[in-house]
């Protein structure tokens, strides 16, 4: 991750991962938790999401480093919430399994009576490592890139010898009740598709603020994820505010 000069966007080493701050910081902090289809852990493979959404809320954003495992991941991102603690006020974004560990951090956060953040955004999330979902497979035939047996390969190692149905390893079979307000977003072609719908109508159920987004397809995905993302975050962080275009 570089800096960029032009729209004035910083990017520092943090004791928890890179740190993407904006010229005109709003005093909140967005812990964003990276993953793509290969369950990625690598922080420094998100910097355009990063500064988008830095951009768009004025938020610092810390990209946490997290290990390629279970339970240790889920270790590593609750101390990298802690750290995002003692700079201000918090809200949790993550994308695919990154999403899916922000989803587990809102669980463990309320099981052991800690401060939640004040909104959390899952986008494409990985929330049910049973990988049960119809639209793993309905969804992955309209496209050809998409290997659900590697992706199935790929969980199975994350999981080492944890149970599918773990609510930590997979929030969708966790008790959802006392969560802070939580958006989802997602493609209606995305193979993960059901996790997020599952997951959205669990939420309500039991309570929880849900804004549910379903776009058309990635294209439209990709075009309208960070408005909404950030439009999102300023209505539960009022600290956070639209500094600049992204």
């Amino acid at each position: 991750m570089a800096n960029d000069v032009a729209s004035g966007i910083r990017v520092e080493s943090g004791p928890v991962g890179p740190v993407v701050r904006p010229p005109d910081p709003s005093g909140t902090v967005i812990l964003y938790l990276h993953g793509d289809r290969q369950l990625s852990a690598d922080p420094e493979s998100a910097p355009d999401m990063a500064a988008r959404l830095a951009l768009r809320t004025g938020a610092t954003v810390v990209c946490a480093r997290y290990r390629p495992s279970f339970p240790a991941a889920l270790e590593d991102v609750h101390a990298a919430y802690e750290h995002c603690q003692t700079l201000g006020p918090v809200a949790v974004a993550g994308n695919r399994l990154g999403a899916g560990l922000a989803a587990a951090l809102l669980v463990r956060l309320r099981d052991v009576g800690a401060e939640p953040p004040r909104c959390a955004v899952l986008i494409s999330a990985l929330l049910d490592m049973t990988m049960d979902a119809p639209s793993l497979m309905l969804n992955a035939r309209a496209d050809p890139t998409f290997d659900v047996a590697e992706l199935r390969r790929r969980a199975a190692r994350y999981a080492a010898d944890t149970a599918p149905t773990d609510p930590l390893l997979s929030p969708m079979h966790a008790n959802l009740h006392g969560l802070p307000p939580i958006q989802l977003v997602a493609a209606g072609t995305d193979p993960l598709l059901d996790d997020s719908l599952g997951f959205a109508a669990r939420a309500a159920r039991s309570g929880v603020t849900v804004d549910l987004h379903v776009r058309q397809d990635a294209a439209s995905l990709r075009a309208g994820t960070i408005m909404a993302v950030a439009d999102f975050i300023q209505a539960w962080t009022p600290a956070a505010r639209t500094a600049h275009p992204a």
